[in-house]
């Protein structure tokens, strides 16, 4: 039966080379264009049409000679015909960029196109890019005319047409083959998304840059995946198949984007800066080199270049980037110290086993070699995507235990705090105490004073003494109002800690010392100018709006700073004012935008106006059941004592601002008169 089989064959091909055209009925699985005598062949510019090889074209045997370039198309003619009875489908494959099949058929020509670099939409085939049907009438002929492109300097693969059971056994090994390498780029795609979203959910909570590096590092690792799942039959997630074209020109720039990404990122997580600030700037300034390097390239092979020169610049951006590469990691292995270096080490090993071991089979074509261990579908960027994701697996320990050490940093932050802010309030009682035991000793000593004054001069001693006592009661008006503020700014402390906002809280703790100075500074001042105090309350200010966040504005009018200071008042008069509208009337306001205005009017005599959007007095008394404000009864009281003691007279006025029963807010105005 075989030799039967064998003599009808050999008489099928002897007659088709006879008949000078190709039996389509007779191939049993596949037959090769190349070197095949009824097949003739051409070469012509990118830009001639099918018209111009029909009429003018110098035919040739087709030979190994014939190959496509990023220059010039290879056109293939034969002749086709079905001997038999029934129509006869056969299939095509082409494994070049663009192979565009000219069938004829009884109403002139069919175009059909498919190959790498056609869209999904102008394919012929939609499920595969590599073979075409085509389908021949039973007893007729048929010219076909193939036309050969390709789009990089590495396409060699001439045409090869199989039977429909040729076809269907090719297929059916081909995905047998290409299920394991399908199986593990769904698997590296699924673990990068995972990995994507919780690294995600951190930075939109943390608002990080590392994180924000990191997810640039993933992103760009998900569309390399996506890229490189393109090249195999895959049946779902294929959507670069719409835009063969861009995927072709993204490949290379995306693995560099996120190569700068990941160098950023190491960056940030090692802390490279704190140990070798010349090898931190040469691992910034390659980052943006990469990010550079993929731009151009983009630039250039999709829009200028094409296929042109591909080959050749990836084989030298390689011979810099890689010589570089290793020295600047032996370079941090050196100098970081890092607790989180061993896991950089640990990945960076199997980044550079994977990307070794893909060079070695590339190298040796060993994924060429049938049966070998490596030779399966997409053998070198799986390999690669190997050691890729155990390194992504490794910055993902680091990145949970960096979460560790920082947690444990800021609770040792936040135990050093609340140790010196005890310290501080200890200080501030001792303060306390001692300025009450020199207003007893001094009343003390007045006291024994007059008893030993003469009679005659009793009333202007007894005069004397009264100003003594008032001068007595503001300095102690004044040590009340001290630790009301800081109260207050202990509050305002304890709760940034309790938000977490430790770095807001140390920054506020550093202008709270400051200002803390600069009233004990003039607590023992009976006067001090408005241009002094205003420099306190800007910034006292300057906290609270640390404090309160975005949504808390202040404006300070001031005419003339010089004019200020022709003025003088009780020291830290305007400051309770100003705290009783922030604490009592904006912060507990719900408005989205909380507004405070200080005017400093001195047309004529000073003005003083302080105004506050907030919930108005008769809201804020409900709220000062739980807890009472003491603010506006001191500076009543100091203002009191302080006309009676000086030639000139500061009124207190304060106006509840409405609109229709509806709370605008409050307006208190100070009015210096002479």
């Amino acid at each position: 039966m075989k030799i039967l089989a064998f003599i009808i064959c050999y008489l099928s091909l002897g007659f088709a080379q006879i008949s000078g055209q190709i039996m389509i009925d007779s191939i049993p699985n596949k037959l090769n264009l190349l070197s095949n005598t009824h097949v003739k062949a051409v070469f012509s510019d990118r830009s001639t049409s099918f018209q111009e090889i029909r009429q003018h074209a110098v035919w040739q045997p087709y030979d190994s000679s014939f190959i496509a370039s990023v220059n010039s198309s290879v056109w293939l003619h034969f002749e086709i015909e079905n001997r038999s009875q029934d129509t006869v489908e056969v299939y095509l494959k082409s494994q070049l960029d663009y192979t565009t099949i000219y069938q004829q058929t009884d109403e002139g020509y069919k175009e059909l196109k498919n190959g790498y670099y056609v869209a999904l939409s102008e394919r012929a085939n939609k499920e595969e890019r590599t073979f075409t049907q085509l389908r021949f009438p039973p007893l007729q002929k048929s010219q076909l005319y193939l036309r050969l492109d390709v789009n990089s300097e590495n396409s060699r693969y001439p045409p090869i047409i199989y039977s429909e059971r040729g076809y269907w056994k090719f297929s059916s090994l081909d995905y047998k083959e290409q299920q394991m390498s399908i199986g593990f780029l769904y698997f590296y795609i699924i673990s990068l998304t995972t990995i994507f979203i919780f690294a995600l959910v951190f930075w939109l909570r943390l608002r990080n840059m590392l994180y924000f590096y990191y997810l640039g590092y993933l992103f760009f690792q998900l569309i390399y995946g996506f890229l490189v799942l393109r090249s195999t039959s895959a049946p779902i997630s294929n959507f670069f198949e719409h835009i063969p074209k861009l995927a072709f020109s993204l490949f290379e720039p995306v693995q560099f984007i996120f190569i700068g990404f990941y160098i950023l990122f190491i960056m940030k997580l090692l802390q490279v800066k704190n140990y070798d600030r010349l090898l931190a700037k040469i691992l910034f300034y390659l980052g943006l080199f990469c990010f550079l390097y993929a731009l151009t390239n983009f630039v250039f092979t999709h829009f200028l270049l094409g296929g042109k020169y591909s080959v050749r610049i990836f084989y030298m951006i390689r011979y810099f980037i890689l010589p570089l590469n290793f020295i600047l990691i032996f370079w941090v292995i050196y100098k970081v110290k890092h607790p989180l270096l061993v896991y950089f080490i640990i990945g960076q090993s199997f980044f550079f086993i994977g990307a070794i071991l893909s060079t070695y089979v590339a190298y040796n074509s060993l994924h060429f070699v049938r049966g070998h261990f490596f030779s399966f579908k997409e053998s070198l960027n799986i390999i690669f995507q190997i050691g890729l994701l155990v390194e992504v697996y490794c910055f993902s320990l680091a990145l949970g235990k960096n979460v560790f050490l920082l947690q444990r940093e800021k609770e040792e932050a936040t135990t050093a705090l609340i140790n010196q802010l005890k310290t501080n309030q200890l200080m501030q009682e001792d303060m306390n105490r001692e300025l009450d035991t020199k207003v007893q000793k001094k009343t003390s000593e007045l006291i024994a004073l007059y008893s030993e004054i003469e009679r005659e001069r009793n009333q202007k001693i007894k005069d004397d003494f009264n100003i003594r006592i008032k001068e007595t009661e503001m300095m102690a008006l004044r040590s009340q109002m001290n630790p009301h503020f800081i109260f207050n700014s202990m509050n305002a402390i304890k709760n940034l800690i309790m938000t977490s906002r430790n770095e807001d809280a140390i920054a506020y703790l550093d202008d709270f010392a400051s200002l803390l100075r600069g009233i004990l500074q003039n607590s023992n001042r009976k006067k001090i100018t408005v241009e002094e105090e205003l420099e306190i309350l800007e910034l006292y200010l300057s906290l609270e709006q640390s404090r309160m966040g975005e949504n808390f504005n202040y404006t300070i009018q001031v005419d003339s700073k010089e004019a200020l200071s022709q003025y003088q008042i009780p020291p830290l008069l305007l400051q309770p004012i100003v705290e009783n509208a922030i604490w009592h009337g904006l912060q507990p306001s719900l408005k989205a935008e909380k507004k405070l205005m200080i005017i400093f009017d001195t047309t004529n005599d000073l003005k003083i106006i302080i105004e506050d959007n907030g919930i108005g007095r008769k809201e804020s008394a409900k709220n000062k059941k739980l807890h009472n404000s003491m603010g506006t009864t001191i500076v009543q009281d100091r203002l009191t004592l302080y006309n009676h003691l000086n030639d000139h007279t500061i009124y207190l006025q304060i106006t509840d601002l409405e609109d229709d029963d509806r709370t605008l807010g409050t307006r208190v105005t100070l009015t210096y008169k002479y």
